[in-house]
């Protein structure tokens, strides 16, 4: 069995890393590059998301082999169909939103329906230890681990590197625990050895991603294979094992959906707010920052093997570790030490939650009016009558070289400033300016931070930078997405003439909007498009 696992273990390095080679070399990947709407990956360059394909392939090319040369293996492995098919059927739906993406209640459905047909052909969680039945349970408690698995892998697959890392130390637990259970070892070290291939070319600076079709590849079959590992065993101890290693997406995924929950934003919605993308700020390099974290979870990993070796009776001491642990590096970051005060946190994001409602309804309104407009150089007045709802001081807008810019009135006071590039250039630019705090002035008569009064009074304030942030954000995705809607029309995005020349060194002119109705209902001096 010994020269097996290094036949399969090979064949899965060399299957991968020819298969990405020939795809660059020759420009197979081409319909797979990055998707104009990806805003939460800290790359902006065009690479390829083809590594799910090509792990796809690779664990076909195993499984062929082991069906060749170790039938007996195949034969005598519980739910093997099941788990394979269920694999590529979630591969496929990953790879359909990397080629044309899906909405997040879409790709949730798809995952539990796929989980679902999992465990109607009998993997699923029955029996823990020797005494607990769940019974009834088993199906919806198999149903949220698999989905779960998937989701944590795609959670982390934000920074080159990461996903892939962690993955290949799941498949190494998965493969030892397999290796006492009998279980899918071949085939979990066949793709140990695919993400080692694949991570020579997913480490920073990437080649390739995973994409969703690979980080649901693998957090399925991770999940998978935890499940059927438990059937000679307690399920206990072959799905607590896994989670050790996996301390660190469960740490994100917890903090994002406390954070997104308690300000009032949707919980599928991408960002770069998750542990990776403040750690890149500290480490101030992606490499750095991968190394760290797998010598990170090269600690867990212990912890997992010593779980699984003690069969459970070491659990207690270890989660008490793992948890000293995570308090130790959580007071050794000046981002995270904040967390420790969850009154003041908890009460901020609640403060916030009103006007990030607001937001959200208003850019909701903005992507709709943009398919009543008859040209796209009509949307701007839109985007100008949101940006002045929602508080912004002024706003620029840049499509093909030309500007349009709107500011509130001569002495409004911007002491914030952000500017957006679209990642699909032909969508132009955003540059927004927060406003003054008209409440709290320092000795200098420069505006400082909001304090409680002002939110108090105002109903929240752009001068509050983590507002400012998250209301802009909301505002250029919402650009985005309607100006893809104009782009798949055929329409080119640009406007119909370089308008007045602002009395100042902008390119455009200057927007002065009337309260009332809705831009887009106005006649506007000089504007293009106005009715």
């Amino acid at each position: 069995m010994g020269t097996s696992v290094l036949i399969a273990s090979i064949l899965g390095v060399v299957s991968t890393s020819l298969l990405i080679s020939m795809s660059l070399r020759f420009g197979w990947a081409t319909v797979l590059l990055g998707r104009p709407t990806d805003w939460h990956h800290a790359r902006t360059g065009p690479v390829p998301r083809l590594g799910g394909a090509v792990l796809a392939v690779t664990f076909v090319v195993v499984e062929i082999y082991i069906a060749i040369f170790h039938p007996e293996l195949r034969a005598s492995t519980p739910g093997r169909n099941a788990v394979v098919m269920g694999s590529l059927a979630m591969f496929a739906l990953g790879f359909w939103d990397d080629v044309r993406p899906l909405g997040a209640g879409w790709k949730l459905l798809g995952q539990t329906m796929i989980a679902a047909m999992v465990c109607y052909c009998g993997v699923g969680i029955e029996v823990a230890g020797t005494s607990i039945h769940f019974g009834g349970w088993g199906p919806i408690l198999t149903i949220v681990w698999l989905v779960s698995l998937t989701n944590l892998i795609n959670l982390i697959d934000g920074v080159d590197g990461f996903a892939g890392g962690i993955s290949f130390m799941l498949m190494v637990l998965i493969a030892a625990v397999a290796h006492q259970h009998g279980n899918f070892e071949l085939l979990a070290c066949g793709m140990a050895g695919a993400l080692v291939g694949f991570l020579w070319f997913n480490f920073p600076p990437a080649r390739v991603y995973l994409g969703d079709g690979g980080s649901y590849f693998l957090g399925f079959q991770i999940g998978l294979y935890s499940l059927v590992n438990s059937h000679k065993g307690t399920i206990f101890v072959a799905l607590i094992a896994p989670v050790f290693v996996l301390t660190l997406p469960v740490t994100d995924a917890f903090l994002t959906v406390a954070r997104r929950g308690l300000r009032g934003l949707p919980l599928f919605r991408p960002d770069r707010k998750h542990l990776h993308h403040r750690l890149i700020a500290v480490t101030g390099s992606r490499r750095k920052l991968v190394l760290w974290v797998y010598a990170f979870n090269l600690v867990f990993l212990l912890m997992g093997l010593a779980a699984f070796w003690s069969r459970g009776k070491w659990v207690p001491i270890l989660t008490g570790a793992a948890l000293l642990l995570l308090f130790l590096c959580a007071g050794s970051f000046a981002f995270s030490r904040r967390w420790f005060a969850i009154h003041r946190v908890v009460r901020s994001s609640l403060k916030m939650r009103e006007e990030i409602q607001y937001a959200l309804s208003l850019t909701r309104w903005l992507e709709l009016e943009s398919r009543r407009t008859a040209s796209p150089d009509d949307m701007w007045p839109d985007l100008v009558f949101a940006a002045e709802k929602l508080g912004f001081a002024s706003l620029k807008l840049t499509l093909q070289g030309e500007h349009r810019f709107w500011q509130r009135h001569s002495g409004s006071l911007g002491i914030a400033r952000r500017r957006f590039d679209c990642p699909n250039s032909n969508y132009g630019s955003l540059e927004f300016t927060g406003p003054g705090c008209p409440l709290r002035r320092s000795a200098l008569g420069q505006v400082s931070d909001c304090d409680n009064d002002c939110v108090k009074s105002t109903g929240g304030c752009l001068a509050d930078p983590r507002l400012f942030e998250t209301v802009s954000e909301l505002l250029v995705e919402s650009w985005s997405r309607s100006a893809a809607q104009w782009n798949g029309h055929g329409f080119p995005l640009r406007f119909k003439s370089a308008g007045p020349q602002a009395s100042g060194t902008e390119n455009g002119f200057i927007y002065t909007p009337t309260l009332g109705a809705p831009a887009s209902r106005r006649r506007v001096a000089g504007l293009p498009g106005g009715s």
